[in-house]
């Protein structure tokens, strides 16, 4: 990069990160004012403003804040008040953001709930939350069935959109509800840095984790994607990413709100409905994930494909083979790539749409953001130190674990568990007595100071859009009729995003292909789910009785190259059947699609 080309990519980036200042308007966590501070400010200056759409629903500003006010009243009267947590289990729909909304009045917390768990793992992400009641869609009777047993004790539970077992309905209350405003006084005092929502992440322990968010960091998130497409009043941001993630809820959908624009909801992605709902709702900007927009280019054309009015989209997994393709066929003007944690401190974006990068920091604001690159030994699962016992800085080129000091400009507001807040703690990194965020993530930075996502560290792969922890699949394994053993890592496939499930298996004499595949559909969301089962006489482990997972990766799935028997899902079927050689050879070249 020339000096000239330099010094004009920083005056882009300042310029940028102060336009994102500015947006803010709560730089500090002890600054009076909250989400919902913010959205009533946009009630009372554009009331009659379209906040939501989905289909053919819509809410104005105002519709939008009275019926949070309805959700607010009736929350009080079951005794929810500042600091107690609500579990919401509500899908794409405007009742789940109406839900967060009113929660917000309070000072309460909103849990959301992945509608795609059942059982157990649902189970523990309302418990870990400490949630004073649930709050379920009638479309999510049977996931939330599913996991009423797993509870240590009963929990009350309400729903919206119909009946369900063992609830409450609640649609009935909600209209009788005053859409008059609260009480001003019920926030005094409350603060930027007071917790807001609970997003779940899968991490490297297994079942979910609660992370933190405050309302700072809620409104951080949102101002990311206000100030780097820009998003202005008027303008419509499509949401088909989920809700309950902080892409879809907290960068989309907060984005949209905090602008003062309007939010366009999809139940979910459809890449068949995808252009025409664009189109339909005159929207302006969408938000992605990789695999979102290799399912698009993937797909016919489309009569819609190139009528819309998008000016610009943001998201992050958008790989180099695809960015370019992507955004010539579909006419799309800007690109916005970043790279964020739901929970952590690192962050960047790519202002200036560097195909491949997640963005660029120069030296002086990753001095400042106290942002590095540290070497990272992935055999031995360890970071390297140098003689003196601190950490080593990757030069340019080089692959290492991201990492963000933790300060009170860049907070880590960590989980709801002590124990896994502190796993995800680097200390004594550069300087006896500092603390790093951990993001898991292996990244490598340029001369020019972009950096380059390259690969999740550990036990967990993302598939399908999703974080896939392996112990949680390894342990609905285990309790499988004829299986003894189950070691689960994830493993590429030519032409598509992420990792899909394996599982190297011991079995014996009870173990039943179709048996399996039945448990496995009640036990898991579809996304973690092994696509492939590998199936041996014992399990190779370490000195330490750890799986050995380095080898199996490498020799992926083929049969050909598989000493042991490989099996694959079959969805029609509903069972695992053998692999052939013309199988795999399908699914290596794309034609048939995983």
């Amino acid at each position: 990069m020339g000096l000239l080309k330099r010094i004009s990519g920083d005056v882009r980036f300042v310029a940028s990160m102060a336009r994102t200042a500015r947006a803010v308007a709560a730089p500090r966590a002890d600054a009076n004012i909250t989400f919902a501070d913010r959205i009533e400010g946009h009630v009372k200056k554009t009331p009659d403003r379209t906040a939501l759409i989905q289909d053919d629903r819509e809410f104005s500003y105002r519709e939008l804040d009275g019926a949070a006010n309805r959700f607010a009243r009736w929350a009080q009267s079951i005794g929810v008040e500042r600091g107690a947590v609500v579990a919401v289990l509500l899908g794409n729909r405007p009742e789940l953001v109406i839900a967060q909304l009113g929660l917000a009045k309070l000072g309460a917390v909103t849990a959301l709930i992945n509608h795609n768990l059942r059982g157990n793992a649902l189970a523990h992400c309302v418990e870990v939350a400490k949630a004073r009641c649930v709050v379920v869609h009638a479309e999510f009777r049977e996931e939330w069935q599913s996991a009423v047993p797993h509870l240590s004790s009963p929990l009350p539970a309400y729903s919206l959109g119909g009946i369900a077992q063992g609830t409450e309905p609640l649609d009935e209350v909600l209209e009788d509800a005053s859409p008059a405003p609260l009480d001003p006084r019920v926030r005094t005092g409350l603060e930027a840095g007071d917790p807001y929502l609970y997003i779940y992440t899968s991490g490297t322990t297994g079942l979910p984790k609660a992370a933190r968010v405050s309302h700072l960091r809620g409104m951080s998130m949102a101002v990311g994607a206000i100030a780097a497409l820009p998003l202005r009043p008027g303008d419509r941001m499509y949401v088909a990413l989920p809700l309950y993630h902080s892409a879809g809820g907290g960068m989309a959908m907060g984005g949209a709100l905090l602008a003062g624009a309007t939010a366009v909801i999809a139940p979910k992605f459809s890449a068949s409905a995808f252009w025409s709902d664009c189109v339909r709702h005159d929207v302006t900007h969408f938000q992605y994930i990789g695999e979102l927009c290799r399912y698009l280019l993937n797909s016919p054309e489309h009569p819609d494909e190139r009528r819309h009015k998008i000016k610009a989209c943001i998201g992050n997994g958008l790989r180099p083979e695809v960015w370019g393709p992507f955004q010539e066929r579909f006419g799309i003007p800007k690109i916005v790539e970043f790279y964020g944690a739901t929970e952590g401190n690192v962050a960047m974006v790519n202002y200036d749409g560097k195909i491949g990068a997640v963005g660029r920091l120069p030296k002086l604001v990753r001095r400042l953001t106290g942002t590095q690159i540290v070497r990272y030994d992935v055999e031995r699962d360890t970071h390297d130190r140098d003689e003196n016992g601190y950490c080593i800085p990757c030069k340019p080129g080089e692959v290492g674990e991201a990492i963000g000091k933790i300060s009170a400009v860049a907070r880590f507001e960590g989980y709801t568990s002590d124990e896994a807040t502190e796993k995800k703690i680097l200390r004594n990194v550069f300087e006896d007595g500092d603390a790093y965020f951990r993001t898991g993530d292996l990244m490598k930075m340029d001369d020019e100071d972009y950096f380059y996502f390259v690969d999740r560290i550990g036990d967990t792969f993302r598939w399908k859009g999703e974080n896939v922890a392996t112990s949680e699949v390894g342990e609905a394994l285990s309790v499988a009729d004829g299986i003894l053993e189950a070691n689960v890592y994830g493993v590429e496939i030519p032409g598509q995003e992420g990792r899909a499930g394996m599982a190297a298996i011991v079995t014996d004499d009870g173990f039943d292909p179709e048996a399996l595949y039945a448990h496995l559909e009640r036990e898991l969301p579809s996304y973690a789910r092994p696509v492939f089962l590998r199936i041996g006489k014992e399990m190779e482990t370490t000195g330490t009785f750890k799986h050995r997972k380095v080898e199996l990766v490498k020799e992926g799935f083929d049969p050909e190259k598989v000493s042991d028997a490989v099996l694959v899902a079959d969805p029609a079927a509903k069972s695992y059947v053998p692999l052939s050689a013309d199988r795999h050879a399908q699914i290596v070249s794309g034609e048939i699609r995983l």
